[in-house]
């Protein structure tokens, strides 16, 4: 109806030889809505496309709304592993439930061999960087889209790989850090309370070196993420001194560790295994180009080393609940003191823990995680009770 009312009040428009050209045509109510059918998952996809393009420090403005101010640098805690079991454990504690991110000082990982791994790391990149690396995901070059040009490009790499590649720095490198990562999950295990499912199993846990690199430019944009894949504990050396940009349960926020610290996130795992009592970082923590303080060089390349201690892919994941004893509704016989043997039948009701997780195949969260980018919506969503 509001189509012909329009073609009805259009005048035929003059043209400069003295005629009237006729109304420009409307199209078709088949053609338009041809046109504007856009199936869920393709509108979702796009969107998330949309999204992972947007740098996490922009701002975006809604009519009516006030813009939200650019998250202010903070220093992530401090948590000492020469410090006393207790006082660990209670630092621990109240970083994992309040950031779900911290910075280890007095650590195992020497200095000398991060600076030699990141060396190795930066020859990587050059001209034939697809042509020797694996492509079994998450293994190899995250390069598909078209954002290697803006972004820099990321590499994933198992112990292993980087073995048989030759990268013996790297290797090294990885095998120390997972080291120290498997102590961190064996003392936040403590610190929260639930029994290690890790332990030193190697069937039950991997390693993923993920290697980034990008050119530093004028601007304070930070590096996209690029692929995101669950895990336990990120570990990130600082060997400059420079911010990083990491999306928490509180939103993004940029941190400034401290050089020769190893900067640890707690992951979407570690999250669920504590039953929701720790938060966590959705992915990795991205540095900011352009953002080493007092650095002498504007154009220099910027390359990233995260190792994230994660699980094999058979795994279950679930909610590690504490266990009470006694239990809800447990029966205690007790004996008497007078020694007679009357038993008394004593019902004690202790409050048992709920899981706030359903169990699921990592296989499957790891998949569909990974392959959806870093979305606004947190995928743990759909795995709440």
């Amino acid at each position: 109806m509001a189509s012909s009312t329009q073609e009805h009040h259009l005048h035929h428009l003059p043209t400069p030889y003295g005629t009237t050209t006729a109304p420009p045509p409307t199209p078709s109510a088949h053609s338009n809505h041809n046109h504007n059918l856009l199936s869920t998952s393709e509108a979702a996809d796009s969107l998330s496309r949309l999204l992972h393009r947007i740098p996490p420090t922009l701002s975006l403005s809604f009519p009516g709304r006030r813009q939200s101010p650019a998250p202010t640098t903070v220093s992530p805690p401090l948590i000492s592993l020469s410090d006393a079991k207790s006082i660990l454990h209670s630092n621990l504690l109240s970083a994992a439930k309040q950031h779900g991110f911290f910075q280890l000082t007095q650590h195992s990982i020497s200095s000398h061999l991060a600076q030699s791994a990141e060396s190795e790391s930066a020859s990587i990149f050059n001209d034939e960087k697809q042509l020797c690396f694996p492509k079994n995901w998450p293994l190899g070059f995250d390069n598909d889209d078209d954002d290697d040009d803006v972004y820099g490009w990321s590499l994933c790499l198992d112990e292993s790989s980087s073995m048989e590649l030759g990268f013996n720095s790297i290797h090294e490198f990885t095998s120390q850090m997972e080291k120290l990562g498997l102590e961190v999950i064996e003392e936040l295990a403590c610190a929260v309370g639930f029994e290690n499912p890790v332990g030193e199993d190697r069937t039950r846990f991997c390693s993923l070196m993920w290697i980034s690199e990008s050119e530093s430019g004028s601007s304070n944009m930070p590096l996209s993420p690029g692929r995101v894949y669950p895990y336990v504990v990120g570990l990130n050396y600082q060997i400059h001194c420079r911010k990083y940009s990491m999306l928490a349960d509180s939103g993004w926020v940029s941190v400034a560790p401290q050089v020769d610290s190893v900067m640890v996130t707690l992951g979407d795992i570690a999250q669920v295994w504590s039953n929701g009592k720790v938060k966590k970082v959705r992915g990795r923590p991205v540095p900011i180009t352009n953002g080493e303080i007092n650095s002498s060089s504007n154009n220099s390349h910027c390359v990233s080393m995260t190792l994230l201690v994660t699980l094999a892919h058979e795994n279950t994941v679930s909610p590690l609940l504490p266990i009470k004893s006694p239990s809800l509704g447990a029966v205690l016989n007790k004996e008497d003191d007078d020694g007679l043997g009357d038993n008394d039948s004593t019902t004690i009701a202790v409050e048992e823990e709920s899981p706030m997780f359903n169990s699921f195949s990592f296989e499957d969260y790891a998949w569909r995680v990974y392959h959806a980018r870093l979305n606004i919506k947190d995928p743990l969503v759909r795995y709440r009770v």
